[in-house]
């Protein structure tokens, strides 16, 4: 049986989006002042850029923890996977158009990559699993 279309599978897409969207998190806004120099390279002083990273650690939280959500509540499944869909195509989205006006990232390439890979799987899942039928 395909691994694809086995459905003890189907949570899986979102168990591991909110795996790294939750670790992800905490790189950005966990302590911001030490880990952005350290991963990316640039100091964090200002307390406005501190102030949007530990926003975007919330938002970031905030989605994981509604995949969670939705694999433990399966009456909110659909909703959770039509948001992980939407969340990593717009992530690919826009290292997309970076990548065409700021140029490649090695760093960010996989991420990419990845965005887009759970973004498709993200789709198949609902096609083959939603009650909906959304897409």
């Amino acid at each position: 049986m395909n691994l694809l279309k086995n459905p003890k599978y189907k949570n899986l897409q979102l168990l591991l989006s909110a795996l790294v969207v939750i670790s992800v998190s905490f790189v950005y806004g966990g302590n911001p002042s030490v880990f952005m120099p350290y991963v990316f390279g640039f100091d964090v002083v200002a307390i406005d850029l501190k102030n949007i990273l530990r926003a975007v650690m919330g938002l970031y939280l905030a989605i994981g923890g509604f995949w969670v959500y939705g694999i433990v509540h399966q009456k909110y499944w659909e909703t959770a996977t039509l948001l992980n869909i939407l969340f990593m195509g717009g992530l690919a989205f826009g290292r997309l158009v970076s990548t065409i006006f700021d140029g490649v990232s090695q760093q960010f390439m996989v991420g990419l990559v990845l965005e887009f890979i759970f973004m498709l799987w993200g789709m198949h899942n609902l096609k083959q699993f939603g009650n909906a039928k959304i897409l």
